[in-house]
């Protein structure tokens, strides 16, 4: 991989071209169509939204990666029960790399450039949503390994997709928690006539289910 690029925090000027590039980056990955741009768009407004974390990467002068984070939290529990404690945490995504550009390593720089970042503002302890296979190589493993339940799975279950990382070690302090995806991931489907309206702002493309999606 040629390695000249730049990674820099995300501008206004920028914001139309990222959810562009979000938009091809997830369209019929997961679902016929995709959401991930307009969570992006009404993150930005969100409290849990991290500015200085929405980095682009940049080649050649076109923006060819994007990453975000947000906050989050963890519900802590004792014996298997809820405590009405609260840890906070963060997540990230979408992490969006533009199709000419994918599985050429750059969406492993740009996330393993954003983390350490994020370890810098002193963000200890990141979960997220993933396929091991790739996020092993920026050092996540299964949550459950850390006593980290995903809120709509079995306590005792080892969930494949749920990953963690500590950043910096000993943040968690042993706890078992449970994690709730933030509410902001889920505006699309909260909001369906805003994001239909937002979504007829961009070119035609075709839905398509095909395999390997998540229904």
């Amino acid at each position: 991989m040629n390695s000249n690029f730049t990674i820099r925090v995300e501008e206004p000027r920028d914001f139309r071209t990222v959810e562009n590039l979000t938009r091809d980056s997830f369209w019929n990955v997961y679902h016929p169509g995709c959401t991930e741009h307009y969570v992006l768009r009404c993150y930005r407004s969100n409290p849990d939204f991290i500015p200085q974390l929405s980095l682009v990467m940049e080649k050649d002068g076109q923006i060819i990666g994007h990453v975000m984070f947000s906050k989050a939290e963890l519900s802590i529990e004792a014996d298997g029960k809820p405590t009405g404690k609260k840890l906070p945490i963060w997540t990230f995504g979408p992490i969006s790399i533009h199709p000419d550009f994918k599985r050429q390593g750059y969406g492993l720089k740009l996330l393993k450039y954003a983390l350490e970042k994020a370890k810098a503002l002193g963000i200890g302890f990141i979960c997220m949503e993933g396929n091991i296979n790739f996020y092993r190589h920026a050092g996540f493993d299964l949550a459950s390994k850390l006593h980290i339940h995903y809120h709509c799975e079995p306590k005792d279950s080892e969930v494949p997709y749920f990953l963690a990382q500590e950043l910096i070690p000993g943040y968690l302090n042993g706890i078992e928690a449970t994690y709730t995806p933030p509410k902001g991931y889920f505006v699309a489907e909260e909001n369906p006539e805003d994001f239909a309206k937002y979504e007829a702002e961009f070119p035609y493309k075709e839905k398509l289910v095909l395999p390997g999606q998540l229904g």
